[in-house]
């Protein structure tokens, strides 16, 4: 069910996606909070960055946080020991099919579909382990939703090399615009897909530094040497493509981006 994780697994992906979750903690999981005593599965934890805003904001949940690399799941363990001590979480390094029989109030995924080789799948065997009346929220990008100033095709290129590279390896990075469809289809009811944008400039330093450069500008990076080895960009091009895409960082440069936040019931 899985696929290569094209980010790779480095301290800078594990720094990127902690930067990630800080700095839009509140444009992500904003409206999603679970009773306590609720039965929570997070299928794909990774580094746990997620993983502290759930136990946070919804404290005294059980939460079941999972993930198939066991790197990432001691990465998750002990983010959440520093930052939600008192948090009580049941690890499992395991497969989504490794649940079959067990039964959650509420399922929470984020940024995990983009890299199933078959995400419907995925969403119909998370379906059956829904108690009646229970939920899926799901939170997934699309980079096609990349929208900067200054204009540059040698950035545009560079981008458009982690798409190519991700779909190579079974994922889809464009895959937020097909989050109505995928949950209509593997049997959700009273599904609601809605934008979540973020969108940076000079006066908002923090989405500068925390989005921007922190986040997608390290996202892009990351796939630097795969870009390269493929013979997609040269070195060369690759740099310039990167320095463009640092200038809608600086003063007088914007940056925008959509996530999208869709939510089904059974």
């Amino acid at each position: 069910m899985g696929t290569d994780y094209v980010h790779g697994y480095t301290p800078a992906e594990t720094r990127r996606l902690a930067d990630q979750a800080g700095t839009l903690a509140d444009l992500l999981h904003g409206g999603t909070t679970y009773p306590a005593g609720s039965r929570v599965l997070e299928a794909g934890c990774g580094v746990g960055a997620q993983t502290v805003q759930l136990v946070t904001r919804s404290p005294g949940i059980e939460l079941v946080s999972l993930d198939v690399s066991e790197e990432s799941l001691a990465q998750a363990k002990a983010r959440v020991a520093v930052h939600a001590p008192d948090a009580t979480v049941d690890w499992r390094h395991a497969d989504l099919h490794d649940l079959r029989g067990e039964k959650f109030d509420h399922i929470f995924v984020c940024f995990v579909l983009e890299h199933l080789a078959d995400p419907g799948k995925a969403l119909v065997n998370l379906r059956d382990l829904l108690n009646p009346g229970g939920t899926i929220t799901v939170i997934e990008g699309d980079h096609g939703s990349a929208i900067y100033h200054p204009r540059s095709t040698r950035a545009q290129a560079a981008v458009d090399c982690l798409v190519d590279l991700q779909a190579e390896a079974g994922g889809d990075s464009l895959i937020g615009r097909r989050l109505q469809p995928l949950l209509e289809q593997a049997g959700y009811g009273g599904v609601h897909v809605e934008p979540r944008t973020v969108y940076a400039d000079q006066t908002l330093p923090h989405l500068v530094d925390g989005f921007t450069r922190k986040t997608f500008i390290a996202m892009v990076e990351s796939v630097r040497d795969r870009a390269i080895a493929a013979g997609r960009r040269t070195e060369a091009e690759w740099a310039a493509g990167i320095r463009d895409l640092e200038r809608t960082a600086e003063p007088g440069g914007t940056f925008h981006y959509t996530f999208f936040k869709g939510v089904g019931r059974t």
